[in-house]
């Protein structure tokens, strides 16, 4: 890649009915950024809409706007299509209900050789475990609902040319992808540190919620 090229690529696909909560995803990456003192060019957050002419919420030079044609497979075909134009030399995923933590870029930055970075997150506004992956002895941390592609960042490399992008279609799409890039990594690291909060935009936008976040409140309710 040219030595123009971003040093990361946010990946961010939007059904572009949540636009407070997109505006608080695109705010953490920023200040993730500047905590780490990353430079104007070192990040561009790639934003797509399914199927709709989404708000486009922030000014910011890093975020590059894309329209989709509707998907109406949980993003699957809207995350290949952003990851075959990302730029950067490492991949993140960052939906537009989640956020990063101020500390995320400072630990991305912790391992600039690594293909293949697995990092903890908080769910603790989703799930009963406060984060994810949950590391057991003896198990490998790799398996269904014990990781999110929150959790990674990796080398465009791995992500595009070796694993072709974001395959499949289905709710399990995630998990196998996760997998695929996981078992084709030439090196893997895990750590501790935490790099983002799941579901932190739950419930900003009316109507914004999807089939998992309506149980939860449905539950929330009900307790």
């Amino acid at each position: 890649m040219p030595d123009a090229a971003p040093r990361y690529s946010i990946i961010t696909p939007s059904r572009g009915d949540r636009p407070v909560a997109l505006g608080l995803a695109i705010d953490s990456a920023r200040t993730a950024m500047e905590r780490a003192g990353l430079a104007p060019g070192d990040v561009e957050m790639l934003i797509g809409f399914d199927g709709v002419k989404g708000e486009r919420v922030r000014p910011d030079g890093f975020v590059r706007w894309f329209d989709f044609r509707p998907d109406k497979d949980y993003g699957n075909a809207i995350r290949n299509g952003l990851l075959r134009a990302a730029r950067g030399r490492r991949i993140l995923f960052l939906d537009d209900d989640n956020s990063l933590t101020p500390e995320a870029f400072l630990i991305y930055e912790a391992y600039p050789d690594i293909d293949l970075l697995i990092a903890r997150i908080d769910v603790s506004l989703a799930h009963k475990a406060a984060y994810l992956p949950v590391i057991e002895e003896g198990r490998d941390p790799v398996w269904q609902s014990n990781i999110d592609p929150l959790c990674l960042c990796m080398t465009r490399e791995l992500a595009v040319v070796r694993c072709e992008g974001w395959q499949g279609r289905s709710y399990e799409a995630d998990y196998r992808n996760m997998l695929r890039y996981y078992r084709r990594a030439r090196s893997v690291q895990f750590t501790e540190r935490t790099v983002g909060i799941y579901d932190s935009g739950r419930g900003l936008d009316e109507g914004g919620l999807n089939f998992r976040q309506v149980k939860k409140e449905q539950e929330n309710a009900a307790s």
